[in-house]
């Protein structure tokens, strides 16, 4: 790899965004591939589709072969509110490889005991993401589940301002028409808010926790999958 090509990668790469290095196998030519680009490019398809899986792989493309190797900046997953559907949705995502971070002011519940090994952040979340909490971006899934309006609305503002690619919030459809309009008189577009899933997660039946965590986990994943295969604004 030349030395200019490795240096764009790692450009990208600082910069959380994606990129897919294409190899021709022949002649060991390579091109990169930046997200912003690849639906102009000849292999736009090909290149979706091997953004979408975020995996390498050989492939045919007229007659020649190409290596495409994808980077994918890894996903995080903001969780507003140390509750228990916290508790199990944290090591749920780990074991996905999320990168899981809970912030909750409330000491009372985010406490290492309840969450041993998960990042905690006793701060209210407007604090935490604009300081210790690295910042949002359209690789950040961000899932408010306090139920109260002080701590998940300011999340939730911030995860739409940031074009994150998953904005869930806990409540009944009663309890996020009052969050629309809270919502909307702190400013937010109507296109934002209807960006937001609520009540969260895909409708499995959920009733424990665990279950609960379970259907939010799968909305995450079914949203990053069809996602990846758009490019970035």
């Amino acid at each position: 790899m030349r030395t200019e090509t490795l240096a764009e990668l790692n450009a990208e790469r600082a910069a959380r965004r994606a990129a897919i290095l294409v190899t021709d196998v022949a002649d060991g030519g390579q091109r990169l591939v930046r997200e912003a680009a690849m639906a102009a490019d000849p292999l736009a398809d090909l290149l979706a589709s091997y953004l979408a899986r975020g995996k390498s792989g050989l492939v045919e493309a007229d007659g020649r072969q190409l290596f495409l190797t994808v980077q994918v900046p890894p996903v995080r997953l903001v969780v507003i509110g140390a509750v228990h559907i916290s508790q199990a949705l944290a090591p749920m995502a780990a074991a996905l490889d999320l990168a899981v971070t809970i912030i909750d002011p409330r000491t009372a519940f985010a406490t290492p005991e309840r969450f041993p090994g998960v990042p905690l952040v006793a701060q209210w979340p407007d604090v935490a993401l604009a300081g210790p909490v690295p910042p949002l971006d359209r690789y950040c899934a961000v899932a408010a589940l306090t139920h109260d309006p002080k701590i998940d609305d300011p999340a939730l503002i911030a995860a739409l301002r940031a074009g994150c690619f998953y904005v869930g919030a806990l409540g009944s459809r009663k309890t996020h028409a009052r969050r629309v309009e809270r919502l909307t008189e702190a400013g937010s577009t109507e296109a934002e808010i209807g960006r937001i899933a609520a009540p969260v997660g895909l409708d499995i039946g959920a009733v424990s926790p665990a279950e609960i965590a379970l259907s939010i986990l799968a909305e995450i994943v079914a949203t990053l999958r069809r996602d990846r295969i758009r490019t970035a604004p």
